[in-house]
């Protein structure tokens, strides 16, 4: 994908509060089945494809006796987990937990120990310690990047900093340099958002920022709230990219270069998009959706203004994160794109032929599915959400 300069509009600042940390469980890794033979959960409703009726499995991939593709097995349990990165050439995934923890977990055991040196943030609500990616140059400099929430004047707001990752006996953060903060900070402890994801060339970082559940700012170009940022990996040249937005928990790319993210609709409409600079994807004028309580609000229509969404589903499955597989395990899926449904307790499917999408499979998994990953080896790892927050390994049917 080529990005062209637009406006910039955001400078980045510095904060920390008091942090609570909390620990992980391994667990044996035996095969789980939490979810029926059949595909199941809300029907979803598509925009632009065609509805699939039921579940389908594309190529020759082979199929279990639940009727899966995959096999899960459980390796370890962790309080509210919230995102994973696997380190290159390694069984070893950070894994950050909501509450302010980060853990340096060996997928083979499910063993982890706790990484130094990690901002304080506020955990209330639906922040905390948030996303976790690794730099374009992690190969030779360690760099991560992380997303977190803090307080400040005016309420919260969400953060993106950087820092060098040093593994070992004792691992830890350092050099942790904020590099952008979302604006304005306001009430409340909803909708932060703050996905990233890098541009395949590493030139550029983008970050979501949720409308914190204000809804009008996701219109008004002179704050951050409701949008998609574009930055410099050091956080210069910040832009809004996109507007509309009302919380998006997952942005990704896909091997052609298009930019995907999963936003989480109101009453109903929830979406996936097709990310386009300059786009405004609706948020509170058109939406899929009603208000909680009813209210109605227009649906995305011809001629509006507004970008639409390639998907929908109403009623809501709560789309918590989005991965786009590039794998081997599960060749006939490269290029498709997996949703973790938390309300949903699903993973879904979706089909993506260049910037056209259909829902192809939904899997009930009996859980809320928090984080959608990809394994060094093509396999598909998925953290549960809550307390008692699982981390599953998806494997093919031998």
């Amino acid at each position: 994908m080529q990005v062209r300069p637009a406006p910039p509009v955001a400078g980045a600042l510095a904060a920390v509060l008091a942090v609570t940390l909390t620990s992980c469980t391994p667990v044996a890794r035996t095969p789980t089945s939490p979810a029926p033979p059949t595909a199941t959960g809300p029907a979803p409703t598509t925009a632009g494809s065609t509805p699939t009726a039921s579940a389908t499995t594309p190529g020759d991939l082979t199929l279990g006796a639940d009727g899966r593709p995959f096999t899960v097995s459980e390796v370890a349990r962790f309080q509210a987990p919230w995102a994973m990165a696997f380190l290159p050439g390694s069984a070893d995934a950070l894994v950050t937990q909501r509450s302010g923890t980060l853990l340096l977990v060996d997928t083979t055991t499910g063993d982890a120990r706790e990484v130094g040196g990690v901002p304080r943030v506020r955990a209330a609500g639906q922040g905390g310690l948030g996303d976790i990616v690794l730099g374009p140059t992690f190969a030779t400099d360690h760099t991560v990047y992380l997303s977190w929430v803090e307080s400040g004047e005016g309420g919260s707001g969400a953060v993106v900093g950087r820092a060098r990752l040093v593994t070992g006996e004792a691992p830890r953060l350092e050099g942790l340099t904020t590099i952008w903060t979302q604006t304005p900070k306001v009430a409340g402890d909803g909708h932060f958002s703050h996905r990233l994801a890098f541009s395949p060339d590493g030139a550029t970082l983008f970050v979501t920022s949720g409308e914190r559940q204000k809804f009008t700012p996701a219109q008004d170009m002179g704050v951050t709230l409701g949008k998609i940022m574009r930055m410099r990996p050091d956080g210069s040249d910040a832009q809004i990219w996109t507007s509309g937005h009302r919380n998006p928990l997952g942005i990704a790319f896909a091997p052609d270069g298009n930019l995907w993210s999963t936003e989480m609709g109101p009453q109903g409409g929830d979406e996936l998009n097709l990310i386009v600079q300059g786009g405004n994807y609706g948020w509170p004028e058109a939406s899929n959706g009603s208000h909680y309580g009813g209210g109605p609000i227009p649906d995305h229509a011809p001629g509006d203004g507004f970008e639409p969404p390639k998907v929908y589903w109403t009623p809501s499955v709560s789309p918590g994160s989005l991965m786009i597989y590039d794998g081997d395990a599960f060749a006939p899926w490269q290029g498709d794109a997996f949703i973790g449904a938390l309300s949903g307790e699903a993973l879904i499917h979706v089909d993506l032929d260049g910037t056209n999408a259909v829902e192809a499979d939904h899997w009930d998994m009996g859980d809320r599915i928090r984080e959608v990953e990809q394994g060094p080896d093509g396999t598909i790892w998925l953290l549960t959400d809550g307390g008692a927050g699982r981390l599953l390994h998806l494997t093919p049917v031998s």
